[in-house]
């Protein structure tokens, strides 16, 4: 029987997680979902690609903050969409699914579900309530909490991050309203969809840096039977509407609570 695992944050700059993918047993008739961040250059998400691969049936990748990243010492320097449709062709090279391909449909355990890859980015709307932007992003600089996107992330060709957000969002929607409804329908994405869900007890100010407002609703608009997120190294699964969200992050070495290898890994479905 088909099974559909998922992991994000894997962050294989480090040793100690790069050991831990290698670690990972294969998984030949089944689907991985990897939700983004998994490393900062086109060198790490080709190497964990690479090494994935040979271990599953197929594999899904959407982009996090981390690969959109364009580090000075990069050799690969290309900036915002440019630096995304590079790391896409990537994928697309390994034969592997990105948030720009047509929406798989995979059976598991007699139902048939649509696995649909987002790539909608923040537009800092996650912030206090009755707070604008300017005010929550200098209280946030104001108390050293400042996300290294703001060095690291760039938006070309938009002006900004919110408006590369603004047509992400509005271009996936465009997507979404056309998926057809007799399949269960599984939404993948790095950003946290509700700010709900964006919430870090002890840095509640960086939940800017963590999705938008603009797909709150997504869960429901869509009739999500799952949805599928990382970005916030708290692993776990919460509920919102009757719709089942799971949190699949690994995260850096010292965050890491799931130590044995065959806990590393999400099942998604069967549930």
């Amino acid at each position: 029987m088909t099974k559909i695992y998922a992991v994000s944050d894997l962050h294989v700059s480090y040793p100690e997680n790069r050991a831990i993918v290698q670690a990972i047993p294969p998984h030949p008739k089944d689907w991985l979902i990897i939700a983004g961040d998994v490393g900062e250059t086109p060198a790490h998400l080709e190497w964990a690609l690479k090494t994935l691969i040979t271990k599953f049936y197929k594999l899904i990748w959407v982009p996090g903050n981390h690969e959109l990243w364009t580090l000075p010492n990069d050799r690969i320097q290309l900036k915002g969409e440019s630096r995304y449709r590079y790391l896409v062709e990537l994928c697309r090279d390994m034969n592997v699914l990105t948030p720009e391909d047509p929406y798989p449909v995979v059976v598991c355990n007699e139902t048939t579900y649509l696995l649909a890859p987002l790539f909608s980015l923040y537009d800092y709307s996650f912030r206090p309530p009755n707070m604008s932007q300017e005010e929550a992003l200098a209280q946030a600089w104001d108390r050293n909490i400042v996300c290294a996107d703001e060095f690291f992330l760039f938006a070309d060709p938009y002006q900004t991050r919110e408006e590369w957000c603004r047509a992400r969002v509005e271009w996936t929607a465009t997507r979404l309203d056309q998926v057809p409804q007799q399949h269960k329908l599984v939404l993948i994405t790095h950003f946290p969809l509700q700010k709900t869900l964006a919430h870090l007890p002890q840095i509640p100010i960086f939940s800017l840096w963590c999705g938008t407002k603009l797909t709150e609703n997504w869960h429901t608009r869509y009739k999500a039977d799952v949805v599928v997120y990382g970005h916030l190294h708290r692993r776990g699964r919460k509920w919102r509407d009757n719709v089942r969200f799971e949190e699949v992050s690994l995260g850096y070495p010292y965050q890491q609570y799931h130590t044995k290898i065959d806990q590393v890994l999400c099942k998604i479905l069967p549930e």
